[in-house]
Parts: structure tokens; C-alpha cells; sequence
């Protein structure tokens, strides 16, 4: 009954819903099709996200290009091909050891040679069938895939760019803030109100975009740890109210792991009051549907690969406050805000 009690108090004391918080495709919709691929992003675009969502890389001749990680054994088949394999190596990326394929290993013509696969095939298998279709993504690609569904939707469809491990690429001569610049440049998306907003993990280089472009920037925030170039700093440290007004000097939203907001379902922290407060925005991830990322209360049935009731958890984040959601399966989170608005 004081458990009970507690909670509703928690709830009491929450912010009041969004009224139109973005559905962030992440990935694209990756939970239906390999993620970072154009069939991806079409498929969120159409299905009705506000927001697509890159994370970036670099090549060799210093091109972003989109993939979830520099490794790219994992999500192309680069392993079956012949013509790359002495480039298979070893790599320290942000304090840990990667062993694979990385981008900075291959050129933009070289890369554009591979084709994406499906990333976690045990739990996806319907998205195999898609395997071997589609080429590795440049980031201007995706602005014109952004744009394109723009006008086939009738409505604006945004960008969020994410930089993987920015001070990695430093250290090897391919500065990712200023690649990005020039991209954003190029294409006029430097502005406020462009459509576009970067997230990093990494407090420096938002802290340099900071001071180069009025584009929105995102702090990404994990459960454990913290920033990569930061070994001093934590994760824990900076979702403190006096943490999050650090974060305001720089950067206009927060993106946090869904833990920090409700470490198990119906028991939510203060986060997004205390970010409000701050008045930074808050965007949660990453919702996606597989019984096996979904708390034990959520799943439906004993299968990994299942799909459980992850609209449910949506609904409770937008109820919460929170100002966005990354999702996997973004069609999902879509009538989740749906049903919330009415």
C-alpha cells in the first residue's frame, strides 16, 4: 500500500504531457528493416516520425557517413569480402577494445562497395530478408532523404545527427565537428529553427558546435559512466539539478537513457522536472518492442524476439513530460501519442 502511495505521488508531482512530442526514429525504423538504410528511413517517413535519426562516422578521405558504429563488421558484409580482409585489426575506441572493420580504414568509393545488413538477426529475423540490399549512407544522403519525404509526407521531417566518438576521430585526424559544419553549411540546416538537432555523447564537442552553429544541440546521457572525454566526469553528476544547468550553457536538450526517468515501470524519478527546471528539453531512449528489452512486466509470452507492450511504455513516458522518444519501431510510438492527444 506505501509502495502504491508512493508512486502515485511520484506521478502527482510529474510533469504534465507534451502536447506534441517528436517521435524520433531510431535509426530509421530499424525495428522493421536494417537499421541506417534508406528502406529504413522511408519506412519511418512514412509511417509518420517526426525526426530520423544518423549516427555518424568517418572514412578515410574524411566523408560522414552513417552507420551505428566505426566497426562495421557487424552491420555489413564486409567480412565476406575478400578484398578487404587485411584490414581486419584491433582498435582502443573510448578506453575499450574493438576488434573488426572500421571506417577510417576505407575510403567513401570503398565503402560505398559494401552493403548493410541486419544488426541483431536473432531477434529481427524478418529483417535478414532485406540483407545485402542496400549501401552505406553519407550523411548529405539522408538530408536529401529527410527532404524528399518532406514533400511526400506534406509536413517537415527532421534530422538528429549523432557523433560517435568524435575525440576517437580527432586523435586520428578527422575532425568531426568541422566535417558536420560544412555539411550543415552546405545545406542551410545551421540555424534554430532548421529542422536539425545534433546529439553526442561527448561534452567538448558539443561545447565547440556550441560556439560554431545555432543548431540545437543534445546531451546524451547514459545510466552508468560518463562522457568520453571527460574521465573525471559522470553521468550521475550531471543529471543533478546543478548538472543540468552545466549542460543549459551549452546544449538545449538532454537525451537519457529511459532508466534515469523511470528505473522500473510506475516508479519515476525527478529527471524531467529537474531538466524543465533547467529549461532544457527531454528526449528518452530507446523504446523498442522485443520482449527482450522490455522490463519483465511489459513482455508478452517467453520469446526473446516477441513483441511485447512497448506502447504502453510510451504512453507512461508521455505522460511523464518528456518532449521526445527514440524508437525502433517509430509507427508504435506514433499511436502512442496519438492515443495520449486524445
Amino acid at each position: 500500500m506505501l509502495g502504491k502511495l508512493l508512486t502515485a505521488l511520484a506521478l502527482m508531482t510529474a510533469s504534465p504531457v507534451v502536447a506534441e512530442p517528436l517521435i524520433i526514429a531510431h535509426r530509421g525504423a530499424s525495428g522493421e528493416r536494417p537499421e541506417h538504410t534508406r528502406m529504413a528511413y522511408d519506412l519511418a517517413i512514412d509511417q509518420g516520425a517526426d525526426v530520423i535519426e544518423p549516427d555518424l562516422v568517418m572514412s578515410r578521405d574524411g566523408v560522414l557517413v552513417v552507420r551505428h558504429e566505426n566497426e562495421i563488421g557487424e552491420t555489413t558484409d564486409v567480412g565476406d569480402r575478400p578484398e578487404f580482409a587485411d584490414r581486419h585489426t584491433t582498435r582502443t575506441i573510448d578506453g575499450r577494445e574493438v576488434t573488426g572493420w572500421f571506417t577510417e580504414d576505407f575510403t567513401l568509393a570503398e565503402l560505398k562497395t559494401l552493403r548493410a545488413r541486419e544488426r541483431l538477426p536473432q531477434l529481427r529475423p524478418a529483417n535478414t530478408a532485406y540483407d545485402g540490399q542496400e549501401p552505406i549512407l553519407t550523411f548529405e544522403e539522408v538530408i536529401a532523404i529527410a527532404r524528399a519525404g518532406s514533400e511526400r509526407a506534406g509536413r517537415t521531417i527532421g534530422i538528429a545527427p549523432e557523433l560517435k566518438h568524435p575525440t576517437y576521430f580527432a586523435s586520428r585526424g578527422l575532425p568531426m565537428e568541422t566535417a558536420l559544419v560544412v555539411v550543415l553549411q552546405a545545406h542551410g540546416l545551421t540555424g534554430a529553427d532548421a529542422g536539425v538537432f545534433v546529439q553526442c555523447f561527448e561534452v567538448g564537442t558539443l561545447q565547440v558546435l556550441n560556439g560554431m552553429i545555432e543548431t540545437p544541440l543534445m546531451q546524451l546521457i547514459d545510466a552508468s559512466g560518463g562522457p568520453a572525454d571527460l574521465p573525471d566526469q559522470t553521468y550521475a553528476a550531471m543529471i543533478t539539478p546543478d548538472g543540468l544547468l552545466a549542460i543549459r550553457e551549452y546544449a538545449d536538450w538532454v537525451g537519457v537513457n529511459t532508466r534515469l526517468i523511470e528505473p522500473r515501470p510506475g516508479a519515476p524519478t525527478m529527471l524531467i522536472n529537474d531538466a524543465h527546471a533547467a529549461r532544457l528539453k527531454v528526449a528518452a531512449w530507446t523504446f523498442r518492442a522485443e520482449n527482450a528489452f522490455l522490463e519483465e512486466t511489459e513482455r508478452v509470452g517467453e520469446d526473446p524476439a516477441s513483441h511485447g507492450r512497448m506502447d504502453e511504455m510510451v504512453e507512461r513516458f508521455l505522460w511523464l513530460g518528456v518532449d521526445g522518444v527514440f524508437a525502433d519501431q517509430p509507427a508504435t510510438a506514433v499511436e502512442a501519442a496519438r492515443v495520449m492527444r486524445q
